[in-house]
């Protein structure tokens, strides 16, 4: 039974790792200017995108029963080019948009969906964390891991899509948030100070705790003891 399921999942997440590396490899270009204080307009742009994101797959979800289960993967890419454009307009407002690459939209895309991605992505170097370019072969490899995480969430919900008013509103829903998410991961990347090479550090407690190596025990030595004179 479970070999089953896997064979007739395989080409899903074949599918969602060639779209994966689609949306990441292409970076869109920024809409947005440097800004001396985003803040303000980072949330109003973050919570647009999460609304368009909502609505798109609110309404993708409307379709009942097998059509419903048919814009799975539509409905996944659209979002994460919405998100792939979020996260380029916020690095523009802090003026950093033309130092994105394919690993920084990665890691801001997923790093909330699934723990592995950083450890595949992400090193220490000195007192920081810089995110780790990916040669194209590794890429693959990373991205398989966050098919597969996305086709078990994408297998968790996918009773809603039979429901199609309530299966709706819950997809949209997680749509909204997951993309608030996304905004917040970015902000913590390009908040800090940019690295050498135009790498940026993730600034996430999660992600330090995971990856941060344990400090060496120090063993104390006895002390001699003086004899008497």
């Amino acid at each position: 039974m479970a070999q089953a399921y896997s064979l007739a999942v395989q080409p899903f997440i074949g599918s969602v790792v060639d779209a994966l590396e689609n949306v990441v490899s292409a970076v869109p270009a920024s809409r947005e200017r440097a800004a001396p204080a985003p803040e303000a307009a980072r949330e109003a742009l973050a919570r647009r995108a999460a609304a368009r994101a909502a609505a798109l797959s609110g309404a993708l979800a409307l379709q009942p029963g097998v059509l419903g289960m048919l814009t799975v993967l539509p409905d996944l890419v659209a979002i994460w080019r919405i998100q792939a454009q979020m996260v380029v307009d916020i690095a523009g407002l802090y003026g950093k948009d033309m130092q994105l690459t394919r690993t920084h939209m990665l890691y801001c895309l997923f790093r909330h969906a699934t723990s592995q991605l950083a450890r595949d992505v992400a090193v220490r170097a000195g007192e920081r964390f810089v995110i780790r370019q990916i040669s194209g072969g590794a890429l693959r490899g990373v991205l398989t891991g966050v098919g597969m995480a996305v086709t078990q969430r994408v297998a968790g919900t996918a009773a809603s899509r039979w429901v199609p008013i309530v299966g709706a509103a819950a997809v949209a829903g997680y749509a909204y948030f997951d993309t608030l998410k996304v905004a917040r991961t970015a902000v913590r990347m390009l908040e800090l100070e940019t690295p050498a090479a135009g790498e940026y550090p993730p600034h996430d407690e999660h992600f330090i705790a995971e990856t941060s190596p344990t400090p060496p025990v120090r063993k104390r030595m006895p002390r001699a003891r003086r004899g008497r004179p």
